[in-house]
């Protein structure tokens, strides 16, 4: 069965600690910092844990207690992770001083909110079902200025009692949790979702080059799109990056790229042709061998651009990116390249 949970209020006021679940987060990089701010804004015990502590420290502010060893978050009630590698996942859940690495002291569950392999997810899966503890698979769709905005989705798999128990504080961090079955099916969800971040950055990179060398500026071919019903919140969302050639990362190519070495695998185990994901991996690629690999994927437009013998310009024109609410950052907002934990 599917089910999506709606958003809680967002600007829910805090409760009294200990009213509810006494959660854990470990990771709080660009998204991880958001994500727990959300959690905290909305009253929830919590306790953080960063590879780098400073990187956890403003959550302080909001009231959450500062872990210095992933150890004080074996005995809550449930623990998130959001790490940027498969490694990464196994190395704060089993590895030394990990959360699952005492059998006897464990959380009751965890949710994962990484981007991983399925077969990373199910190891980590069958470890901790192996020590008693219910997992969750819930990547999720957005970066920390759509968190803040209240706009995060996630995509959820595991044990749906689980999945219940915990799906109040999921409401609190987004704007919906969808369940979409048992064991890891979620992650090929979010894998096929990034698939279509990529194939769709690279078709709007090529028609806008397109309009451009035809003659029209870019904003003004990207504000009649946003305005047809082919734009979409994506297309309006990147306008101010290929407009003004802004390319602070959200999402840089070496992660986008990962996602697509990921889909690509699934679709060669299932046995699913993939010719345009396949054709745009190879232009992410590019991206990477360009050696700008600190910058936003946006910069598929540069590459497009360089192509077709077109020079691009910053317009230097206000463009709406439809998120403006959230212009101000979190306590805990980082300013990483992207990489999470």
């Amino acid at each position: 069965m599917t089910e999506t949970v709606p958003s809680a209020d967002p600007v829910a006021e805090p409760g009294p600690a200990g009213a509810g679940p006494r959660v854990g987060w470990i990771g709080t990089g660009r998204m991880g910092a958001a994500m727990a701010a959300r959690l905290a804004r909305a009253g929830t015990d919590l306790t953080v844990w960063n590879r780098t502590r400073a990187k956890a420290e403003p959550l302080a502010e909001l009231g959450c207690t500062v872990a210095d060893r992933i150890s004080e978050l074996r005995d809550l009630d449930v623990v998130f992770t959001m790490v940027s590698t498969p490694a990464d996942l196994e190395q704060v859940l089993l590895g030394d001083g990990g959360l699952i690495a005492d059998p006897d002291h464990v959380p009751a569950a965890v949710i994962d909110c990484s981007t991983v392999s399925t077969e990373s997810s199910t190891a980590m899966r069958e470890a901790c079902e192996a020590r008693g503890v219910d997992f969750l698979s819930a990547p999720v769709s957005g970066n920390g200025k759509v968190v803040r905005a209240g706009g995060l989705t996630l995509v959820v798999s595991g044990p749906e009692e689980t999945y219940q128990r915990f799906a109040p504080l999921l409401a609190h961090i987004g704007k919906s949790a969808t369940y979409v079955g048992e064991g890891d099916v979620a992650r090929l969800v979010k894998i096929c979702h990034n698939l279509m971040l990529g194939v769709v950055t690279q078709s709007l990179a090529e028609i806008t080059v397109l309009a451009e060398k035809g003659g029209v500026p870019r904003h003004a071919f990207l504000e009649f799109l946003n305005d047809s019903v082919m734009g979409s919140v994506f297309t309006r969302y990147k306008s101010p990056a290929f407009v003004n050639l802004d390319y602070t990362p959200t999402f840089t190519p070496i992660l986008l790229r990962k996602d697509f070495d990921l889909g690509l695998a699934a679709a060669r185990e299932l046995d699913v042709p993939m010719p345009v994901a396949a054709v745009t991996a190879q232009l992410v690629q590019a991206s990477v061998g360009s050696g700008r690999v600190d910058e936003d994927f946006a910069i598929l437009l540069d590459l497009q651009a360089a192509a077709s013998g077109l020079e691009l310009k910053p317009e230097n024109v206000a463009v709406d990116d439809g998120l403006s609410a959230a212009d101000a950052a979190d306590p805990g907002e980082t300013a990483d390249t992207g990489k999470e934990g």
